[in-house]
């Protein structure tokens, strides 16, 4: 049964509809991501379903006893007038248990001081009632969420009031997920969160018992926690948004955009061929005298035309090929004429959905030195605050590397200093001969808000106004666009622009800092088609681990005051640093191998801190041979195939559900697609529960 339903859900701001006629259902173990480019009005569809917005039509229907929590991306005044400090906020949680806890200890009083057989009962009760609820547990699992989202301990007793909006925004995830509400909405929970906090979130919300519905520009976040999409699209024009449900991750929804983009498109050129044809026979028929035959058509066309003028062209054709009768739509208006009908077809436009996309190529004019940056024996960061030491690092020609590390461990410091803004404190950071540098960071410091984005063409070039406005098409800026003042420009509209400027300077080493910052999906996945084109060095600073992942090479880690570097990629990289995790913190030292080369790392600790479970400490001695580090990695396996198992069979039973529905309609199309997922799912299943059994 859903926990959250919407019913023609319609939203608007002044005379512009933001949605239309939107019904959802939220079932009690959905994840679902929530997609769309900044404006289409995710936030304020979050706020309707949360409560805090009433909605201009339809309704918003909640289970009874529903619990529901709802993060906003700034949380800057929900602690107004709040005299908590950071822990104390955390415990708010417990309201109850703590009631509990002072009740025993009155009781524990009292009975020290005089014994009663009826007294000790009630105090056993309530007791096993606290034990049950969590009352041993909840300042661990408060420490937990704290270490968790980058508290440090010496951070805990801080006042509220002297938290950046950041921390705040971080202390209310932290309040709300140790709440554990029913229905836990999210509205970009990783703005303010380090790498390792947002690794851990992400382990948290995959073990979630609840329902979750969470706007993220986190590409990798989504991959790994939600098992449903739902896409927000403009509708076009003054027509209101559009939503599309797509069954699983985040990646699973790009192939499944991919694909539907393609059948719309073969559609709409199969169709519109086909109807062109039609009007052909037609007129030649009309003008060979055989005007029955014609007429007859003629009258079916109209109809074809009417459908596509109430459904659209594509939706009409899927009917058509999928068996589906329709309304006859058209026999309520009077058949139009050959010219009519032609004029009609020539108007019809091809299937939206598809963004524009960028067809350019960042190129540079010169090779360069082989080695393009080198460190050696450097100490980076300012003269009364150094914040690491770099023995021997270097980026060869073509490298593609990625700065890892906490927030203020002096990644973006790096940048800085390579950029000539900072000298090293000591040592050496040097740029190798030819060697031409390139900037990009989403905060855009070097645009001019005050110039129109054509203007900022001409501040780096000489090119006149027709060759600037056709230079800048190719970076979708047209007609008047070009006049735009860069300060009215969105976060995306930026970096396209910035792109622009990046291309002109012919750069053979970019610098990326945070590059996809507040950037919307479809704008990170431009920037990251261009980026991988790009035929020259890379280093870069980002939370963005899709990105990262798709573009680094090598990582560059900051460990302890150190630049520790790995020629590794991403997933090596991660892969090695499962390694070196057991279950107890402490000194610990791993190795990663390529070819002949061995990195060491020393001092890791796991995020949370926690201590080895009895359990853990209990467990057998490993069959001979059997290593305890093969032992980690089939248990942390096993815990794995665990989770996929119940995401496939949650997917399975909603297909299951979808194909019975679709069953029952005579939907012919949509059961083919229904029976092959089902019998991917099970297939999958089968695989899975395989593996688990060998593990277990």
């Amino acid at each position: 049964m859903p926990v959250l339903t919407t019913t023609q859900l319609s939203h608007a701001y002044g005379a512009a509809d933001l949605f239309h006629d939107l019904s959802l259902a939220v079932e009690p173990r959905d994840r679902i991501g929530l997609v769309g480019p900044n404006g289409v009005g995710k936030t304020t569809l979050l706020l309707a379903l949360a409560g805090l917005l009433e909605p201009l039509g339809g309704r918003v229907d909640r289970a009874g006893g529903l619990t529901l929590g709802y993060l906003r991306q700034e949380a800057v005044l929900t602690f107004a007038g709040r005299e908590n400090t950071v822990y104390q906020e955390m415990l708010t949680a417990f309201a109850d248990l703590r009631r509990q806890e002072s009740e025993l200890q009155v009781m524990e009083k009292a009975l020290a001081e005089a014994y009663s057989e009826s007294l000790l009962a009630a105090y056993g009760e309530l007791q096993e009632t606290f034990e049950r609820e969590g009352g041993y547990q909840y300042q661990v699992d408060v420490k937990r969420v704290l270490q968790g989202l980058g508290f440090e301990p010496g951070e805990w007793n801080t006042p509220l009031l002297h938290l950046s909006g950041g921390q705040k925004t971080r202390v209310l995830l932290g309040r709300l997920l140790l709440e554990k509400p029913d229905l836990l909405i999210l509205d970009e929970p990783t703005n303010h969160l380090d790498m390792a906090a947002i690794e851990w979130l992400e382990g948290t919300l995959r073990r979630w018992e609840g329902a979750l519905i969470i706007v993220s520009h986190d590409r990798y976040f989504l991959d790994r926690v939600v098992n449903r999409v739902w896409e927000l699209l403009p509708g076009g024009g003054d027509a209101p948004a559009e939503l599309h449900a797509y069954r699983g991750n985040y990646s699973a929804y790009v192939a499944q955009r991919r694909e539907a983009w393609e059948r719309a498109e073969r559609l709409y050129t199969e169709e519109k061929a086909r109807l062109e044809s039609e009007a052909g026979f037609i007129r030649r028929h009309i003008a060979g005298g055989q005007t029955d035959i014609a007429k007859g058509r003629l009258r079916q066309l109209t109809r074809d035309l009417a459908l596509i003028e109430e459904v659209g062209l594509v939706a009409m054709a899927e009917s058509r090929r999928g068996g589906q009768s329709w309304i006859e739509l058209g026999t309520r208006a009077r058949t139009l004429t050959i010219t009519e009908a032609e004029e009609r077809i020539r108007a019809i436009r091809p299937p939206g959905g598809r963004p524009p996309r960028l067809t350019i190529r960042l190129g540079a004019l010169e090779r360069g030195a082989r080695v393009v940056l080198r460190l050696k024996n450097a100490v980076i960061g300012y003269p009364d605050r150094p914040l690491f030491t770099a023995e021997e690092a270097k980026l060869e020609r073509g490298g593609r590397a990625a700065v890892l590390g906490a927030n203020g461990s002096g990644k973006s410091t790096l940048l800085r200093t390579i950029l000539g803004e900072l000298d090293p404190l000591d040592g050496e950071v040097a740029l190798g001969d030819g060697v031409q540098v390139g900037y990009f960071a989403q905060a855009h410091d070097r645009l001019v808000p005050e110039r129109q984005i054509i203007e900022e063409i001409w501040a780096r070039s000489d090119m006149g106004q027709t060759e600037a406005r056709g230079y800048l098409a190719h970076y979708l800026f047209r007609g008047d666009e070009v006049f735009k003042r860069v300060a009215d420009l969105s976060g995306g509209e930026r970096g396209r622009l910035a792109l622009a400027l990046l291309a002109l300077e012919g750069a053979n080493f970019l610098l990326l800092d945070e590059p996809t910052n507040h950037l919307d999906i479809a704008s990170q996945e431009v920037l990251q088609e261009v980026l991988e084109a790009f035929d020259g060095t890379i280093l870069l600073v980002s939370h963005d681990r899709y990105l990262v992942d798709r573009l680094a090479r090598h990582i560059w880690s900051l460990e302890d005051g150190k630049l520790v570097t790995y020629p590794a990629t991403y997933q090596e990289y991660l892969a090695g640093r499962e390694e070196t995790a057991g279950p107890a913190a402490g000194d610990r030292q791993s190795e990663l191998h390529e070819g002949s080369m061995t990195v060491v790392v020393e001092g890791e600790t796991p995020v949370n801190g926690d201590a080895p479970s009895a359990a853990a400490e209990k467990s057998p001695a490993a069959p001979r041979g059997w290593s305890k580090d093969a032992r980690r990695r089939d248990e942390r396996r096993r815990r794995q195939v665990e989770e996929t198992i119940d995401d496939v069979e949650f997917w399975l039973s909603q297909a299951t559900e979808a194909l019975e529905a679709a069953r029952t309609a005579g939907d012919e199309g949509e059961i083919r697609v229904l029976e092959a997922e089902c019998l991917e799912a099970r297939e999958q299943l089968e695989a899975l529960l395989a593996e688990w059994e060998l593990l277990a």
